[in-house]
């Protein structure tokens, strides 16, 4: 399989080295760091270590993957990854093997299923995981644990769900749309750690609420989206 990884960033200095440098020899044909105006040295450091850096100075993490999307150049398979070190790169492979089977288009990294080290993923976003993936499950009858950004797709199917979400619900409207139009989504347990440096969003009780919000208005769209567009078919 010919394997683009797409990793979002904003000022991830202390952790890019880090993630680039686990991502197994010889498994991406390309890594693509979508950059959203670091003041720091991201960019310096992820072209130094032969990652294609591209900018993108619209804020959003939604925003970010489609730029990446577009920038990758003929993948069979995308792989999302943050940027902040809290998934481990050297579990790629354990990702994209339901694909590489033939069992899934779709795959999660669950990091509510696999171990999780002291200090990683608090209470309050385990919480909020929670509460989106019950709503998943009444909404399109999605049975995960996690929505965690680490995660694996065919690319040409996940170009057919035409995502346009800009911020934290893109992976939400992952979900929905493609259990809609009838991907195989699967899910496979990964570690979990603390991240390096600061949380933009979820590493806080009000973040995690503010983006669990937003999760759920996301799931509304998201699902009269793509309803109405599986009547147009």
């Amino acid at each position: 399989m010919r394997i683009s990884v797409i990793i979002p960033t904003l000022n991830e200095e202390e952790a890019i080295a880090h993630v680039l440098g686990d991502i197994p020899p010889g498994l991406a044909a390309e890594v693509v760091v979508v950059d959203a105006g670091s003041t720091d040295r991201t960019r310096e450091i992820a072209g130094g270590l032969g990652a294609r850096v591209v900018t993108d100075t619209r804020r959003g993490y939604g925003r970010a993957c489609l730029t990446g999307l577009d920038a990758v150049r003929d993948p069979e398979v995308v792989v999302f990854l943050d940027g902040d070190y809290s998934d481990r790169p050297a579990e790629l492979p354990r990702l994209l093997a339901p694909i590489a089977r033939g069992e899934a288009d779709l795959v999660i990294g669950s990091r509510l299923a696999g171990p999780r080290a002291k200090g990683a993923l608090g209470w309050h976003s385990v919480w909020g995981n929670r509460v989106a993936c019950a709503m998943l499950r009444l909404l399109c009858g999605a049975r995960l644990t996690d929505l965690g950004p680490f995660r694996a797709a065919r690319y040409r199917e996940l170009m057919s769900l035409k995502l346009e979400e800009a911020g934290y619900g893109w992976p939400v409207e992952m979900v929905i749309k493609g259990r809609i139009a009838g991907l195989r989504i699967g899910e496979v347990p990964v570690s979990y750690h603390p991240r390096i440096g600061q949380s933009k969003i979820t590493g806080t009780l009000r973040g995690t609420a503010l983006a669990v919000a937003h999760m759920l208005a996301c799931m509304w769209r998201s699902r009269r989206s793509a309803l109405a567009r599986r009547e147009r078919a």
